[in-house]
């Protein structure tokens, strides 16, 4: 079985607060999300991210097939990291931290990604053709968003 791991950074001219006020809250993740994929949150959401919170969605992230995704936010360090992990979804494993740390000028947000695909060698297969590149394809929808949104740290 192979652990894939993704790690994106990105710094924004904006305050640690701001940055986690925006992605401590799930209901701004369609916003960084790629239309494409026809994501929507599907639960309720509480007014404030805590250890323990379940939230559900829906999406469609390959050939249209739609697919649930229920994932957990298991740690929360408010203002510095959150962690995410897929309970029921695509993939067989799927652990997210996000990590926020005040840099000059702005915030350093890190995503670090590790995931395991089902199905053995089918599964790693499909990792290597597909699976990679979307997930790498989200990550660069997001960085443009945020770009736009927040502005860029020179």
């Amino acid at each position: 079985m192979k652990v894939y791991k993704i790690h994106e950074r990105q710094c924004l001219p904006i305050s640690i607060t701001a940055a986690w006020d925006f992605f401590s809250d799930p209901g701004n993740l369609k916003e960084i999300t790629p239309p494409s994929l026809g994501f929507a949150v599907t639960s309720e959401l509480p007014a404030k991210m805590y250890p323990g919170m379940i939230v559900t969605y829906k999406l469609t992230p390959l050939f249209g097939l739609s697919s649930r995704w229920i994932t957990e936010i298991t740690h929360v360090q408010e203002p510095s990291l959150f962690v995410d992990e897929q309970r029921f979804g695509p993939y067989r494993f799927w652990h997210h931290q996000h990590l926020f740390r005040e840099i000059n000028g702005g915030v350093e947000m890190q995503d670090i990604v590790h995931y395991i695909i089902s199905f053995g060698w089918l599964g790693r297969l499909a990792t290597g053709l597909l699976v990679q590149k979307e997930l790498h394809e989200i990550f660069d929808f997001r960085r443009n968003v945020l770009a736009k949104k927040f502005g860029r740290l020179a």
